[in-house]
């Protein structure tokens, strides 16, 4: 698979980023380059391969779930300007 100049355009565009005329053959070449490695990798043998979370077959270590501190929830609520039933009351900024 291969992208032209007019593909990197479009897909810049849907990202919200600007391309320079001098950095589309540039960029070209990298997306290209991405996009023969995923094929590389598409093309690798996985058939009986089980998946893994981590190549150790290592496991994470958990501490015990316990709270170790005090709430302080109307200690900091206090210098809040607005709050209402422990929430923290802020201006709508999405309509």
């Amino acid at each position: 698979m291969s992208v032209s100049g007019d593909t990197i355009r479009e897909i810049a565009q849907l990202a919200r980023l600007h391309v320079e005329d001098e950095e589309l053959p540039a960029l070209t070449i990298s997306f290209n380059a991405i996009l023969e490695l995923f094929e590389q990798l598409q093309a690798a043998p996985t058939d009986g391969v089980e998946p893994m979370a981590n190549p150790l077959d290592a496991s994470q270590f958990l501490r015990e779930d316990r709270v170790t501190e005090t709430n302080q929830r109307e200690a900091l609520q206090a210098v809040a300007p607005l709050t209402e039933d422990g929430l923290y009351l802020v201006p709508r900024v999405v309509d």
